[in-house]
């Protein structure tokens, strides 16, 4: 286990995948304890995407592409916000108090995006580059899950395939959703805008083709569940890279 917020898995082909796992992890390193919380909140969606990081390492895996994953909880620091955003240090999640974040100075905040939210981003970046050196156009492919229901109300997606101004992955993957085999959702249950966030920074500033995936937790609840739901998904995936084409540099309009 790195101490400094991510886990590599390295690549074993020439491909320009890469994919990445934001909110791989329900762990926090020992000196943060449970951040106050009672340890049964760990197993919930308020700490990691249930079954995300499986999905991601069995995708990478057939594909023979790097992974990039985080490995502590969304509750010590979100890897998925700007670093200048009001949220990556929750103090609230779904009607839980963080006792741990509640009293988070900007000293800490700063600290934790050092140690932990900065290195992975660094990580990311690392990948993109030594593809780019390959002579490759990197393409990202973010692996996030949702939760079957929100307050009480079902959510029908199985999957939702997010993005912002740019879709050259994105629109043909929403194109295929009877391959699929599974209802998905153009932007659900999330919208793909984030100023900041993950593939907003690696992937929208830098026009590189990217996606996020979005996945209901209880399709991917356990191991054997999530590996078949990747080995589904790339089919749908290969489709959606081939009708895209060679992938290549498209810089969005500024807004």
């Amino acid at each position: 286990m790195r101490e400094d917020g991510f886990a590599a898995v390295p690549p074993v082909s020439d491909t320009p995948l890469l994919f990445l796992c934001d909110h791989a992890s329900n762990r926090l390193p020992d000196r943060y304890e449970t951040l106050g919380l009672k340890p049964e909140l760990f197993q919930t969606h308020i700490a990691y995407d249930i079954g995300a990081a499986e999905v991601t390492r069995a995708l990478a895996q057939s594909y023979g592409a790097a992974a990039v994953l985080g490995v502590w909880s969304r509750l010590l620091v979100d890897l998925n916000r700007g670093a200048d955003d009001p949220t990556i240090v929750m103090k609230l999640s779904d009607g839980s108090i963080i006792p741990g974040n509640r009293h988070a100075d900007a000293a800490e905040v700063a600290r934790r995006i050092a140690d932990f939210h900065k290195p992975y981003h660094d990580a990311i970046a690392h990948e993109i580059a030594r593809i780019e050196r390959a002579g490759q156009v990197p393409v990202l492919v973010s692996m996030h899950s949702f939760t079957p229901s929100w307050k009480s109300v079902p959510r029908r997606w199985e999957t939702g395939v997010l993005w912002d101004r740019d879709g050259p992955l994105a629109n043909p993957l929403l194109a295929r959703p009877a391959e699929a085999g599974s209802t998905v959702g153009d932007t659900e249950p999330y919208h793909g805008a984030l100023e900041g966030d993950t593939l907003n920074l690696h992937g929208t500033r830098r026009g590189f083709p990217h996606v996020l995936i979005e996945m209901r937790q209880d399709l991917i609840a356990d191991p054997d569940a999530a590996r078949a739901f990747a080995a589904r998904l790339k089919p749908i995936l290969d489709a959606a890279l081939s009708d895209m084409g060679p992938p290549a540099i498209q810089l969005p309009e500024r807004r």
